[in-house]
């Protein structure tokens, strides 16, 4: 009998307002982890390089950047980030508090900082990686250094990032979890909702991560098909 009853128990927690509330969590996932990606690509660029520069003053503070974000744990950057802000004096009433008063832009900022230090480094060692060759037959027609980043390095950087980069998005897709300590309802916190309702882990937390499951496959493919379309002429024929 009590067997029984906590089989009816799971099966009411996926319910149309409980497959609702999965929904909305899986948005706003997507949702954090897509605009993260975007602010780390648009900083990581110029970032990756200046840290390929024979310049100190340019280098240096790149490298201690990403020295400090790679090396300390997301969770505690997205805290410092979300309860350290309120120690500023004067923050609450200033202009500054319209961005840092809900949750949401908070964590952006923490993953747009995060995955900005990891995708530098990926597009440094790329850049850095460029056949020489390339380089020196763009110098013989002429381009200058910016034209030669601009129209050789850089394109033929992206491609060969592609690879290093599937998996800092995959990462970034994990480390967006964290999200929910800080009130915000992705999909794990949807899943969280469903527990702290029914009483029951294994169900609500297995089918949050049976979608965790499957948009990481969608990340897979996608890249797979860049992979094949921009890397073909580095395939065996």
């Amino acid at each position: 009998m009590e067997t029984l009853i906590a089989l009816i128990d799971q099966n009411e927690i996926f319910t149309f307002s409980a497959l609702v509330h999965y929904w909305d969590g899986m948005v706003n996932t997507v949702q954090l982890v897509f605009l993260s990606l975007l602010a780390g690509l648009i900083l990581a660029v110029p970032l990756a390089i200046m840290r390929t520069s024979k310049n100190p003053f340019i280098n240096y503070p790149v490298w201690f950047y990403t020295y400090i974000f790679r090396g300390t744990p997301l969770l505690i950057q997205l805290y410092m980030i979300y309860y350290g802000v309120t120690l500023i004096d004067g923050i609450q009433d200033s202009v500054w508090w319209v961005i840092f008063e809900h949750a949401y832009y908070p964590c952006l900022i923490a993953f747009g900082l995060n995955t900005a230090a990891y995708t530098t480094e990926i597009f440094r060692g790329v850049i850095e990686a460029t056949d020489q060759g390339e380089i020196e037959a763009a110098k013989a027609y002429g381009m200058g250094w910016a034209k030669r980043m601009r129209r050789i390095i850089l394109p033929s950087a992206f491609r060969r990032a592609i690879p290093a980069y599937s998996n800092e998005v995959i990462f970034m897709l994990h480390g967006s979890a964290i999200a929910s300590t800080v009130t915000i309802l992705d999909l794990t916190g949807a899943a969280r909702d469903i527990y702290a309702q029914h009483y029951t882990a294994f169900p609500p937390f297995m089918f949050a991560a049976a979608l965790y499951l499957a948009l990481t496959f969608t990340i897979i493919l996608i890249f797979k098909q860049l992979e094949n379309r921009l890397l073909a002429h580095l395939q065996p024929r």
